[in-house]
């Protein structure tokens, strides 16, 4: 049987694949290099990418809430876009500002304070040890070795050497390993071009997303382009959801906790709200490491105040839990508990943190995915299992 050109065209190419694949897999150092090379060349493109990501969330809201009576058929004017878009800016840049200026100082002033607070609280604890084990010599003579340690141990010195090097000490280390300003300038390069390709984006997706889609469908069957249409927006729905339903959720509740512990006058209100905040943004157990920490932090001053954090922190929890977190973030996500677990524990053993956050959306968008074709397949088989 004599071939024709389609056929001997399709093997051809994959005789070449898998020529390609097999030297790659011999000289995979090489490929590795190489692939590092091309991420190094597209990651402002990529983070341009992710920020674009983030700022459309906001962006589309203020478009939708402000200029929203503005459409005309289903069109805007031309200056609703670019205006959205300086407004997002805008309150980003102004957000940074309030952090920078008003959070971090008061934060740096509490845990310069954190040192006398120690110090204070071992020196009580060890008192007490003493007066209750007065009877036994071994803890006795261990409690005067300890409290000797102590004493000559200055935790204010730490703190403020540790605080100094937040400031000087790590921008030190950078430039005695490359220069200073060749690394200064390739980060204002790589922010700005971020920044411009994150603006492009911005103001031209609607262009952007028909050119992607012609794209499909010219590379793609028809079947397959939509295929992957689909899947596209499902994501983008539940990413944009989840992320900032989360984001939310979390700002919500650290306010909550600011509030409340200064209405109670408790210490740390805003070092523990911030933590609180911070920590919320893992699902599960992110809030209760938060709690953890302020419980401690809390004990140093009274062991009742502690006492009467940790109940707040329950009740608060449980108001966030029934309340807030149903209205704020919802089903976004549509993922039952057990999966939920399942992607905090993988996405923070292979990522970290941002592991914990992304592979929620990740793991929905499969389990959605798969539940859509579950569904089909018995439709097809013309099963209904109870």
């Amino acid at each position: 049987m004599e071939l024709d050109r389609t056929v001997m065209k399709k093997l051809m190419l994959l005789i070449a694949f898998a020529v390609l694949l097999l030297v790659g897999a011999q000289r995979y150092e090489i490929v590795l290099q190489i692939l590092r090379f091309l991420l190094n060349i597209i990651a402002p493109f990529l983070a341009g990418g992710a920020v674009a990501f983030v700022l459309n969330v906001p962006m589309r809201f203020l478009e939708r809430k402000l200029f929203g009576k503005l459409k005309k058929n289903g069109r805007m004017p031309r200056f609703v876009r670019p205006l959205s878009l300086l407004l997002t800016v805008l309150l980003v840049i102004l957000v940074i500002l309030v952090v920078l200026l008003v959070v971090v100082p008061q934060l740096s002033t509490t845990i310069r304070g954190l040192g006398v607070t120690i110090s204070a609280f071992f020196t009580r604890t060890i008192a007490w040890a003493e007066e209750t084990f007065s009877n036994n010599p071994q803890i006795m003579e261990w409690l005067k070795d300890l409290s000797l340690d102590w004493r000559n141990f200055n935790w204010q010195e730490m703190l403020n050497t540790a605080m100094d090097f937040l400031k000087n000490g790590a921008g030190d280390m950078l430039g005695s390993a490359i220069s200073a300003v060749s690394t200064v300038a390739n980060g204002i390069v790589s922010g700005f071009i971020s920044f411009v390709f994150a603006c492009y984006i911005l103001l031209q997706k609607e262009k952007l997303g028909l050119q992607c889609r012609k794209v499909l469908f010219a590379l793609f069957p028809q079947k397959t382009a939509k295929g992957i249409l689909e899947v596209c927006g499902l994501s983008n729905r539940i990413f944009s959801s989840f992320i900032t339903g989360q984001c939310l959720e979390a700002l919500i509740l650290g306010s909550l906790f600011v509030v409340t512990m200064t209405i109670l006058r408790m210490p740390y209100a805003l070092l523990v709200g911030c933590l609180i905040a911070v920590t919320a943004l893992i699902p599960i157990v992110g809030a209760f490491i938060g709690c953890g920490v302020g419980a401690f932090l809390i004990l140093m001053e009274s062991p009742t105040q502690a006492l009467i954090f940790v109940i707040m922190f329950l009740v608060l929890q449980q108001v966030e839990g029934n309340l807030i977190y149903p209205h704020v973030v919802g089903n976004s996500v549509g993922l039952p508990s057990i999966w939920v677990l399942m992607a905090v524990t993988l996405g923070g053993s292979l990522l970290g943190v941002a592991g914990m956050l992304l592979f929620i959306p990740f793991t929905s968008v499969l389990y959605t995915l798969f539940r859509g074709y579950v569904y089909k397949r018995l439709r097809e088989k013309r099963l209904r299992i109870e």
